[in-house]
């Protein structure tokens, strides 16, 4: 069965037409009204001749409607979701420094009784609204009384700035607070401490309260005034507060103090012992049969919309509406659409296998074939697959298809219900049906596989006077396929209600997939648009940062999810891994619930996190799967990015030793774990200021540098060091290279430049193995395994069978698996573990795409070739790749062909370089000092900004540079002569260079 469909997108009045050559008689001529824009369409059967559009611009004489095919429902249209509003301080918030060392309760300091109710506190406020609601009301210990600020005889700057002091008559040890507001309550807030009511010290900043009742554990301040300064109310009524109470320090309301150790081993690589190699990939995604047929196999997930719709109609001069510019020509955004995105229950039910046996290097074949076989989770309606995008229609700029192949049985198309029934997946290397078929095709599962064996013929095309490609009353005839044919693909997912009730899920039962391309004889490639209307061409390799597996080029106007990505060649089962380990990263690990809308709780994420935490899911430092919120501004918590700690003292290795009360690192944030109750335990690290200086570059532009100050609620670590959560993408293939290619890059002796470079090695928390270590700013964890579970303890206090109890923060001495603590299940490391593995890299934008005449392109794909190219020369010429290595081929190590033997561009060595003074901090990982940091791979860097979609973001380790050239003029150390290049070039080799990073 032959047809053809061009989807219908309700948002641009778009139809959506099917035509079955069975009725050749009934479907001579359809008319298509793709994309918003009317225009003339044939029925481009096999050899059948097109019609002229002559004048392109004039209406066409009515032709006859054909017998229309039963109707399929539409995909719902699932918008992506809003980005996560990340709450930071108001930008005119008052600098006030962190209370001194005599503010502060000593160590000494009898903490081991419970705490007690402290009493006689003297309040006083900015002002009371009335003479019932004062300030004494809110410590008379009676909840039916409260405290009302004044705000209705002042003004809004004067009623948020309001403010509520305590005085406890001398100085006081407070361990305690407890807050019960009234509705009106402070969104924003900040506390102070003072001895004489005049000079004052922040305890705490609060940027995003939630009301009710607030907790304030571990004070431990010594001091006789407190106040609450009020910074943004909630409502529009003043501060309104039932009761404060306040309790002394005791072992109810501070951190307890642990003895710490850390593990020692070799740190010369001596017994260096490689990650496992295993000797056959989990699922074989290409092979070659003993006759030469290639056989591909790859995974889709289902998608609400197709790969070239954005938020706009875009239809050429002449044909249509163009949203995407204004009545000037200006770029308009209307918004993104729907392609990369993920459906509701992605996870469920809703991926499947394709498998193409191509025969084009077959000896002696003439006339190649790809023959379809799809392996779904459940039962479907046979057909929704489409070959060859419909690049002859001027009219057809968003979607369109040429040919749907040959249905090998059309009743699984026409008859009711999902007549293909679920076909089990083949095992790796082998065919389900190598020496039978069906209908004498072999290697057909059954009839709702698919043969396509013919370029369809089309109306040639030429420029008319807008330089539209139009039909210029010729036709090209179909013609067998070739070997190096260009192909695109898409599948469909068409099951019905009655099927997916049965199963248990109560979703869609339609849903569009990924577009991809497909060389014949050779396999997948990324793939670009091209003139005419973005018809699809291989990319060059020359931009595969990622290999093979390199993600294509978005055209639905969706890079905030660039780095969301699977590989481009994932296998037909890697895919559902792939999809599950991405819900558990997106998985609230109190809740277990979804961070986007409509997805099933998980469960089994349910309750794992401990009391203290800095965020609940990883996608919440990880913004979009990129870098965490950058420190912008005054009184920010960094609690998206990670604050590793310890004491002065080191270990044998000099690494610091874990913090007696932090351990391994800060966790900002604190529930109770018996009522799920947000508590402030004062373990937050926060920015008190920005050290500046100013950079002249050579053509007399000023940049200034800027260097976030940071206090901490708590006591001051001996040693720390800030660190900006790290793009996702690209693990997998970092993972698999081979430790010896890393390590000859290492240079015992600085070159001419004084680049020299050294690896760093690491401790196998699992096995005991020291190995090479690779993730991570200095490089101190060895495999994504070791990443993952690492994180999870660190960042989101979870455990794991490699961490198994939460005081493994505080070093192997209290790291007893006996003591194990309920936490990530096996398979869950494992699938979070695979996610990662399987994370493609966005193809480095460096060529210009095939826009519609008239169609403003999406500025992230609005790319200048030439400068992009000057300015990779720039980059090799002052040297930035002599740690920035740009050419790179994996092993074959991996658990994943699809990370296997690829041929890479990540602009890293992975290994440590001193970075000089300017970036130094003072806590060191094994080899890595504080001035020694891992070279951060740069493909993805011009996703940067977009991916973070709206959330500050930064570059280097502490996200403190806010644009590349920033983060060039840190560089110091081994990098100090190239840096100096860069301040020296002229400006129009500056321009390229970033016009370079900036495509990458």
């Amino acid at each position: 069965m032959n047809y053809y469909y061009i989807n219908h997108r309700p948002s641009t009045g778009s139809d959506y037409v099917r035509q079955s050559s069975k009725a050749l008689l009934l479907l001579l001529t359809l008319t298509i009204s793709a994309c918003g824009g009317g225009a003339d369409s044939s029925d481009n059967t096999q050899g059948s001749t097109p019609p002229v559009v002559s004048p392109p611009n004039t209406s066409l004489p009515p032709v006859a409607e054909p017998t229309p095919t039963p109707e399929l429902p539409e995909p719902e249209f699932e918008a992506a979701p809003s980005p996560a509003v990340v709450p930071l301080p108001t930008a005119s918030s008052l600098q006030i420094p962190a209370p001194p060392p005599e503010f502060m309760l000593q160590t000494t300091f009898n903490r081991a009784s419970l705490a007690v109710p402290i009493s006689n506190i003297t309040a006083s406020s900015s002002g009371d609204e009335n003479a019932g609601n004062t300030a004494d009301k809110a410590v008379d210990g009676n909840l039916n009384t409260r405290w009302e600020s004044a705000w209705s005889n002042t003004d809004k700057a004067t009623a948020d700035s309001a403010w509520l002091q305590f005085d406890f008559g001398s100085k006081t040890a407070i361990g305690y607070m407890k807050l019960q507001w009234e509705n009106a309550y402070a969104d924003e807030y900040a506390l102070y401490v003072s001895d004489d009511a005049q000079n004052w010290y922040q305890l705490r900043y609060i940027a995003a309260a939630k009301g009710g009742t607030e907790e304030f554990f571990n004070l431990n301040v010594d001091a006789r005034y407190l106040r609450l300064q009020g910074v943004r109310r909630h409502t529009q009524y003043g501060y309104s507060l039932f009761e404060v109470e306040f309790k002394s320090p005791g072992s109810d309301t501070v951190m307890p103090m642990h003895n710490t150790s850390y593990i020692s081993y070799p740190l010369s690589g001596n017994g260096r012992v490689p990650l496992p190699a295993p000797a056959e990939p989990l699922e074989s995604i290409s092979f070659t049969l003993a006759d030469g047929t290639l056989v591909t196999r790859f995974g889709m997930v289902g998608r609400s919309r197709h790969a070239r719709e954005r938020g706009e109609d875009w239809n050429e001069i002449g044909f249509g509406p163009n949203d995407t510019v204004d009545a000037q020509g200006n770029p308009v955004d209307k918004g993104p659409g729907a392609h990369l995105n993920f459906v509701a229950n992605y996870f469920k039910n809703r991926t499947w296998g394709v498998e193409f046996i191509d025969n084009s290097n077959v000896a002696g074949v003439t006339a190649p074939r790809i023959i379809v076989n799809q392996y779904f989770q459940q039962a479907q309606k046979g057909g929704g697959h489409s070959f060859v995008r419909r690049f002859d229609e001027p009219g057809v700029t968003g979607f369109g298809w040429m040919s749907p192949g040959d249905l090998l049985d059309d009743s699984t198309y026409l008859s009711d219900g999902a007549p293909c029934p679920v076909v089990t997946k083949p095992a790796n290397g082998v065919l389900l049906h190598p020496d039978s078929g069906f209908n004498g095709v072999i290697g057909a599962n059954d009839g709702c596989s698919v043969v396509f064996d013919t370029y369809p013929g089309h109306r040639a095309l030429s420029a008319n006077a807008d330089g539209v490609l139009v039909p210029n009353g010729s036709s090209v005839a179909a013609r067998s396929l070739k070997k190096g044919d260009i192909i695109e693909f898409t599948s469909s997912f068409f099951s019905t209600r009655q099927v997916m009730d049965a199963i248990g899920d109560n979703g869609g039962v339609r849903y569009y997939t990924n577009e991809l391309t497909y060389v014949m004889g050779q396999g997948l490639r990324p793939w670009y648009g091209v003139q005419p209307r973005l018809m699809n061409a291989p990319l060059p390799d020359s931009t595969l940062q990622g290999g093979l597996g390199s993600i294509s080029y978005d055209y639905a106007d969706n890079p905030s999810f660039m780095f969301q990505q699977q590989h481009n060649t994932i296998g037909m089962q890697n895919i559902q891994r792939f999809m599950e380990g991405r819900r558990w990263l997106h998985t609230n690990l109190w809740t277990g619930e979804h961070n986007e809308s409509g997805n099933d709780r998980n469960d089994a994420g349910r309750h794992l996190q401990g009391e203290h935490f800095n965020q609940s899911s990883c996608f919440n430092c990880h913004i979009g799967n990129g870098r965490s919120v950058a420190p912008t501004t005054l009184n920010q918590r960094l609690d998206t990015m990670a604050v590793r700690v310890g004491e002065t003292g080191t270990d044998s290795n000099g690494n610091a030793l874990p913090h007696p009360v932090y351990g391994q690192a800060l966790q900002m944030n604190a529930r109770s774990t018996s009522t799920g109750d947000r508590q402030n335990w004062g373990n937050g690290a926060w920015v008190s200021g920005f050290d500046n200086h100013d950079v002249t570059l050579a053509d007399g532009t000023v940049v200034q540098l800027r260097k976030p100050q940071i206090a901490f609620d708590g006591p001051v670590p001996g040693a720390y060091s800030v660190r900006s959560a790290q793009p996702l993408i690209g693990m997998g293939l970092l993972e698999a290279i081979d430790d010896d290619t890393i390590l000859s890059w290492v240079r015992d002796i600085p070159d001419a430049d004084g680049v020299a470079g050294s690896a760093n090695y690491v401790y196998d928390p699992e096995t005991g193995d020291v190995r090479l270590g690779r993730y991570g700013w200095k490089a101190g964890k060895a495999s994504l395994r070791h990443q993952v579970a690492n994180a999870a303890l660190l960042d989101m206090s979870v455990t794991s069978s490699v961490y198994p109890t939460r005081l493994c923060l505080f070093g192997p001495e209290h790291c007893d698996a006996s003591n194990a603590e309920p936490g990530l299940p096996d398979e869950a490391l494992q699938l979070m573990t695979q996610y990662l593995q399987l994370l493609g890299v966005p193809a480095q934008r460096s060529v210009q795409s095939g826009f519609p005449k008239g169609v403003s392109p999406l500025p992230y794909l609005d790319v200048a070739p030439d400068k992009i190219a000057q300015g990779e020369q720039v980059f090799k010429a002052i040297r930035c790749n002599a740690c920035h290595i740009s050419d790179v081929q994996t092993s074959n190590r991996s658990e994943f062909a699809e990370v296997r033997n690829q041929r890479i561009k990540p602009y890293t060595d992975l290994l440590l370089h001193d970075m000089g003074a300017g970036l130094a901090d003072n806590f060191a990982e094994g080899l890595a000092t504080g001035n020694m940091w891992r070279t951060p791979p740069l493909w993805g860097l011009g996703y940067t900004e977009y991916v973070a979609d709206g959330v500050p973001v930064g570059y280097l380790h502490d996200g403190r540079a806010r644009t590349v050239t920033e983060a060039i003029l840190w560089h110091g150390g081994e990098a100090e002569i190239i840096k100096n290049r860069f301040v020296n070039l002229p400006t129009n080799e500056r321009e390229a260079l970033l016009a370079f990073l900036q495509s990458l």
